[in-house]
């Protein structure tokens, strides 16, 4: 008797590709991944100026026509590359699922960017060696100053330090 065991957490992505992968087939999603990995079809310099919309596939399952939103400068760029877009698509998928490219001119979303780091607190022992090196220094509002300086540069080395 075999019993299944578990291997520990595994990512939702995956799980969740591998489960509806039978759907997606049968009503017609087996090419969504052109939507998920356009950056790794078509390059990264392309990706971030055009964005796939939605696929239609032809008659016979194959040949479909793919629209794609693209910025306005790169419209006429694109008509002209089309031919390589589409071999790039069909080659990733190992046969002819577009043969053609329908282009929409519109704006891009820009892609979402991590948040920055927030840096932590500085170490109590750095802090006062920074006021020890800062004693010298008369001005009030200047001292002031290189302490904040001072504060945020020792907490940014910090954060990076413990990274």
């Amino acid at each position: 008797m075999t019993s299944k065991r578990a291997r520990g957490l595994r990512a939702i992505g995956a799980e969740s590709s591998r489960a509806t992968a039978t759907i997606r087939r049968k009503r017609g999603f087996f090419e969504a991944s052109v939507f998920s990995d356009w950056a790794d079809i078509v390059g990264s310099e392309l990706a971030i100026q055009c964005v796939p919309l939605r696929l239609v596939r032809g008659d016979d399952g194959e040949g479909g026509t793919l629209h794609v939103r693209v910025t306005g400068p790169l419209a006429l760029e694109l008509q002209h590359l089309e031919p390589q877009v589409i071999e790039r698509i069909n080659s990733y998928y190992g046969y002819r699922a577009v043969a053609h490219l329908r282009l929409h001119q519109g704006p891009i979303s820009a892609p979402a960017r991590p948040a920055p780091a927030i840096p932590g607190k500085a170490d109590p022992d750095d802090l006062a060696r920074l006021d020890a090196d800062l004693a010298g220094v008369e001005d009030p509002e200047l001292r002031r100053a290189l302490r904040t300086l001072g504060e945020s540069v020792l907490a940014c080395s910090r954060t990076r330090s413990q990274s």
